[in-house]
């Protein structure tokens, strides 16, 4: 119990982590699209590179955020019939989700990715656009990343409901 107990803490503090580096790249995306309006209207200019360099720091917001997000159950939940269930209930549909369904899926990601990552990091990809950004292998490469995050997360919180089920913790945390 007590090395379930230990993994959890592991996992949460990992992701606590990341959620504070994705904050301060939400804030650079922030300072980049300004930036991106600024050189567009004001100045009537566009820069590739610049707009990439956006959807880059968003994906990699999304992907590395979304384990964060699980861990403080920031995410999107169709709430409608999940409300109403007892503590208990709502554990096990948690417990039983993360097995039968995250893990499964994440797993499936990381594995159909892992052909296109590769071939990306062979030939070094750049972006395709003159005056894009190099290195796009890089960006591709949050994607397994994320989603082992996300795996990692996943099971912290199979075992918080675990807890929660068995009686261990009231409140569902360690």
């Amino acid at each position: 119990m007590n090395l379930l107990k230990k993994y959890v803490r592991f996992a949460d503090s990992i992701n606590e982590s990341m959620g504070r580096i994705v904050s301060w790249l939400t804030t650079l995306m922030v300072l980049t699209v300004f930036y991106d309006v600024i050189l567009r209207y004001c100045f009537n200019r566009g820069n590739i590179g610049v707009q990439e360099l956006e959807w880059h720091l968003f994906a990699v917001i999304f992907l590395i955020g979304a384990a964060y997000a699980l861990k403080n159950d920031a995410h999107v939940r169709v709430d409608i019939l999940y409300t109403g269930f007892s503590a208990r209930t709502k554990a096990w549909i948690d417990f039983l989700g993360t097995f039968i369904l995250l893990i499964p899926f994440a797993a499936m990601v990381i594995y159909s990715s892992a052909d296109f990552i590769m071939n990306s990091w062979e030939v070094k990809e750049i972006s395709p656009d003159p005056g894009g950004l190099p290195a796009r292998y890089v960006l591709k490469a949050m994607i397994p990343l994320g989603f082992f995050l996300l795996i990692v997360q996943g099971i912290s919180q199979a075992f918080k409901s675990f807890f929660l089920i068995i009686g261990n913790d009231r409140e569902g945390h360690i």
